[in-house]
């Protein structure tokens, strides 16, 4: 039996995530900031699917977040084979008029304890010459987003970092996978803070989680460095950027984001 590490699972993507690789038969270590969701899921998956499931109630903001989760994993003896870094969000506004802290713990969240987790388990994964690493990038990692700066910005290293990953990885067995998913039909938006108005001309062609999960999981089959998912918005990814000067594009998305 193989377990996986999924952050950010007590719901949307994260959850989903849970649900498709229990009925594959694979333990989970399921870690999110909400034990009571956390552990309603861990039991259905449980009583389904006849697996494991181990319930860490983290905030990865925290600093010493992905050291606790490792700590309490190795308290128990569990190795991880596949871990998904699912755990993220973003904030809508100028930068300076946000809160700097509210600033560092997104970028904490979605690089460096992506980055932690990833080294820790790698290691692990190295040795046994097996595993799978899939972190959550954004359609935002390909292109700069007025008023969600920091978020592109994060999931912009979330693409890079990962495509680099994939790559050093290939002679140890390992597998490495940025999805990039277009809007999603999750929390994001509400957890943003995003306007109604620009929420809905935004994500006009929401993707399901499951539909973003399981294309994620038919790419990382396939030894895939990245995926777009999101049927739509697949093809639209790149041409902008290839026809357009970056400062143009940047240009439309900041006004079409400010909503004027």
């Amino acid at each position: 039996m193989t377990t996986a590490l999924i952050t950010g699972a007590s719901s949307g993507i994260g959850a989903v995530f849970a649900e498709k690789l229990a009925a594959s038969q694979h333990d989970l270590v399921l870690v999110a900031r909400s034990a009571d969701k956390l552990q309603a899921l861990a039991n259905r998956l449980s009583q389904q699917h006849g697996i494991q499931a181990t319930v860490i109630a983290q905030d990865l903001t925290a600093a010493d977040g992905p050291k606790r989760v490792w700590d309490q994993l190795a308290s128990q003896g569990i190795e991880v084979d596949v871990l998904i870094n699912n755990a993220g969000y973003g904030t809508y506004g100028e930068f300076a008029t946000g809160e700097l802290d509210n600033h560092l713990n997104m970028i904490q969240l979605n690089v460096v304890a992506l980055v932690d987790l990833a080294y820790r388990c790698l290691q692990g994964m190295k040795a046994r010459g097996s595993g799978s690493i899939v972190n959550i990038g954004s359609t935002a990692s390909f292109q700069a987003l007025p008023y969600l700066g920091i978020y592109a910005a994060t999931k912009a290293f979330v693409l890079s970092f990962s495509e680099a990953l994939w790559q050093e990885c290939k002679p140890y067995g390992v597998k490495v996978l940025a999805v990039c998913p277009g809007p999603t039909e999750t929390e994001f938006f509400k957890v943003a803070d995003f306007p109604t108005s620009l929420g809905e001309s935004v994500g006009q062609n929401y993707a399901s989680p499951e539909a973003v999960v399981d294309e994620a999981l038919k790419a990382l089959e396939k030894g895939q460095a990245n995926v777009v998912t999101g049927g739509d918005h697949e093809p639209g990814v790149g041409e902008c950027r290839a026809v357009l000067p970056r400062e143009t594009l940047v240009g439309a998305v900041g006004k079409m984001f400010k909503g004027k």
